[in-house]
């Protein structure tokens, strides 16, 4: 049990919320490492253990304000959080009556205090370092929002400010008022606090809560998760049904997010603060008029460009954009609702949840085995009967085959497959559109929903989900010719990269330009960077895409396009700087890789090894993956069926040993199988070892009083010897006398 008290310590440590894109954030926070094991604090247990400051409890923020501000400092707001998960993962379906006291815990305030400074700064803040001064407006702002009195948005009025923030607003003229009263701005630094306390605080809650087929906005599920349960789950589904529902990400309706929230957690302070978040209107106006920012623009005179020396840092804003513009089209909306900001996707999942659970109840439904089918003959379906060296191999279909359907969701987008005739696959449509109007008063129609077979592929995550037939074995004629039935035995799920969705985001990214014939562009962006610092970056974007395509069957395939794509185009701008004219004298002189120096220094040998050798120029490193035998082979490693994340895993395993009757139920398997458990082993060894050491000690013990009675023996013998010799003496010494 402290293996897994240690390994959810370390699961829990590591997030850091970094913003990677402007409006994508991803979540992950560093923070010192706490103690999981029960507090000493009298509170904390009452407040973890059922007390009176418990999950499910009610009580006023104002008995308990002042305890726990005494309390604060001896526990770690990872430690708060870490129970928090572990309560609700124990009772996943339990109405939630009370999180106020979990939001007057000052220890999560400064958890998000430092996981916003990491933001805003770039790096990590300890609690040691944080000044006192920012710790009691931390306890001012937490005050003001238990009494209700912040407010979402402000401009003027802060309970706390970054600490890069140095402007002065009390000496800002009218104007600069104006324009920060009327102009677009960034969230406020509070506003993004609360938001982080309030994030910590339901992200348990509904983690537990929320369905298995849903894998985007959630710790440890992606793209490539969704990836591998399509490649696992989806084989010998026939018809497809694609929908996207990313029109709901794009406004909010308040009524059915509260509505959401209020079916798992009844508590008023929080459900108000999040509703004034949804309700608090966003200011999203410009300082002046385009036609007066025209009208006040000069024309400057043409200025050549400087460029920069060799040994001088370069920006590089290219590789920024190429690095996160490179990014499937269904993950590209991310829901951004009034102030709630990384609250948003969250609340997101909440309001589709409940569209998960109906098409799982439509899912076991829908699901009729058949006793002739190889690979579905169990009665509940649970066992697969196929291939096990291709998990993904199943029989044609037929009239009398078992009837299946499987969903799957990321972020607005779902996909569902049926295995059966097209008729079920139309009324799955229809009974889709009705409960989406109904729920969420979104109207699709069938054109919104096309059932489209698996023989023309099925676009997803930018892969084309399509299948191959398997033929009987070939048999050979004696001239050498080849002889295969027309008619497949079944068929394999093939999960392939889609080569028109790569072209289109190279294109986006500026790299090249046509659809058929497809002619690489020189990056100009990186004009002014030196050639190793240029190949590194790009060797950069290249081990992206060798990752994403990771699961792809033609994963070498895509990814030499891609690497030929990138070294074409830097072909063409080193071409056009060094003024070689093409790119096969860059080829010539730099090699295919891009490795070798294409400008000597002036006054130095043009031996580029001797010179790297003795350290008077950079190492260049050449391109990646320029050959197809250098790609990796596609990640083929079976997906486990009901397949959780490790933190949840963790947690249940953690759960399941807490409860005795669980460890009393192993201890009987163990003995039933005549097995022995590594405690109980290092109980026999310890035991018998001290078991030994205590007989030995006896043994010691007997042969040294024994010794000693020897000792004593011969002791006495010698005394009784010395008192003969002596009498014996004497008397010859008295007959001498006489």
């Amino acid at each position: 049990m402290h293996r897994h008290s240690l390994i959810l310590r370390r699961l829990f440590c590591k997030r850091i919320l970094v913003k990677l894109d402007s409006g994508h954030q991803w979540r992950f926070f560093m923070s010192p490492l706490s103690h999981f094991s029960k507090s000493n604090d009298p509170i904390l247990e009452s407040s973890l253990y059922g007390g009176s400051l418990s999950l499910f409890s009610t009580q006023s923020h104002s008995q308990y304000r002042g305890e726990l501000s005494h309390s604060f400092g001896k526990e770690d707001g990872v430690s708060i959080c870490s129970r928090l998960w572990i309560e609700s993962f124990k009772e996943p379906n339990k109405t939630v009556t009370s999180l106020t006291s979990y939001l007057g815990r000052m220890e999560l305030w400064v958890l998000a205090y430092q996981k916003v400074c990491a933001d805003e700064t770039g790096s990590y803040l300890p609690k040691n370092m944080i000044d006192k001064s920012a710790i009691e407006r931390l306890s001012v702002l937490r005050d003001a929002v238990l009494d209700s009195r912040f407010r979402w948005g402000a401009r003027l009025e802060f309970f706390i400010r970054s600490p890069k923030d140095k402007v002065d607003i009390q000496s800002l003229s009218k104007r600069k008022l104006k324009i920060l009263m009327t102009s677009s701005q960034p969230p406020p630094f509070q506003d993004r606090i609360i938001q982080e306390v309030l994030f910590m605080i339901l992200e348990p809650i509904y983690e537990a809560r929320f369905s298995q087929k849903s894998f985007t906005f959630r710790p440890g599920r992606n793209a490539h998760t969704a990836l591998r349960v399509i490649r696992r789950s989806f084989a010998g589904y026939l018809w497809y049904i694609k929908a996207d529902l990313s029109t709901f990400l794009d406004g909010v309706k308040v009524g059915m997010v509260i509505n959401a929230l209020l079916r798992d957690v009844r508590d008023k302070k929080v459900i108000d603060l999040i509703k004034s978040a949804l309700v608090t209107p966003v200011i999203t106006g410009r300082p002046e008029n385009e036609e007066e920012l025209k009208k006040k623009k000069k024309k400057r005179k043409y200025q050549k460009k400087k460029v920069l020396p060799d040994d001088e840092p370069k920006p590089d804003p290219y590789w920024l954009q190429a690095f996160f513009g490179f990014a499937p089209e269904e993950a590209e909306k991310v829901p951004s609702w009034g102030h709630c900001g990384i609250l948003s996707p969250l609340l997101a999942n909440i309001c589709l949840n409940e569209l998960d659970h109906w098409m799982e109840d439509r899912v076991n439904e829908f699901y009729r085995p058949s006793k002739t089918d190889v690979i579905w003959n169990e009665p509940n379906g649970e066992e697969d009967k196929g291939n096990t060296s291709w998990p993904e191999f199943v029989p044609t279909s037929g009239p009398d085959k078992t009837r299946k359907m499987d969903y799957i969701r990321y972020g607005g987008h779902i996909l569902i497959g049926v295995r059966g005739p097209r008729a079920d696959a139309s009324t799955i449509r229809k009974q889709l559109i009705e409960f989406c109007e109904q729920k969420y008063l979104i109207k699709l129609d069938n054109e919104s929903l096309p059932i489209e077979h698996i023989t023309k592929g099925i676009l997803f995550l930018d892969h084309v989900i399509c299948r191959r037939v398997v033929y009987p074995t070939l048999r050979y004629t004696a001239t050498g010719g080849k002889i295969i039935s027309e008619k497949g035995v079944g068929t394999l799920l093939s999960v392939t990269a889609s080569l028109k969705q790569c072209i289109r985001q190279f294109r986006k990214l500026e790299f090249l330009k046509g659809d058929r014939d497809p002619d690489p562009q020189p990056c100009f962006r990186m004009f002014h960077a030196t050639q190793a610092h240029t190949n590194a970056q790009m060797n950069k974007f290249l081990s992206t895409m060798v990752e994403w395509y990771r699961y792809a069957d033609n994963r070498k395939k895509i990814v030499n396009f891609c690497s030929y794509i990138i070294r074409g185009s830097l072909a063409k701008l080193y071409a056009a700087k060094y003024k070689l004219r093409s790119r096969a004298k860059v080829y010539k002189i730099a090699s295919r890789n891009l490795s070798r120096p294409l400008k000597e220094r002036k006054g130095q040998s043009p031996e580029y090894h001797n010179l790297l050798r003795m350290g008077l120029v950079d190492s260049i490193d050449g391109l990646h993956y320029t050959r197809m035998s250098l790609v990796p082979d596609p990640d083929y490693n079976p997906f486990p069926k009901g397949w959780r994340p490790e933190h949840e895993q963790v947690l249940l395993e953690y759960i399941k040993l807490e409860d005795p009757k669980a460890l009393e139920e192993q201890r009987k398997s163990f003995t039933e199988l005549g097995l022995i458990s590594p405690q109980d082993y290092i109980s026999m060894l310890v035991w018998n070892y001290k078991r030994n050491v205590m007989f030995t000690d006896q043994v010691h013990a007997i042969e040294s009083h024994a010794q000693e009675r020897e000792n004593e023996v011969l002791v006495e013998s010698n005394d009784k010897n010395s008192i003969d010799d002596e009498e014996r003496n004497g008397g010859v010494m008295h007959a001498a006398q006489m």
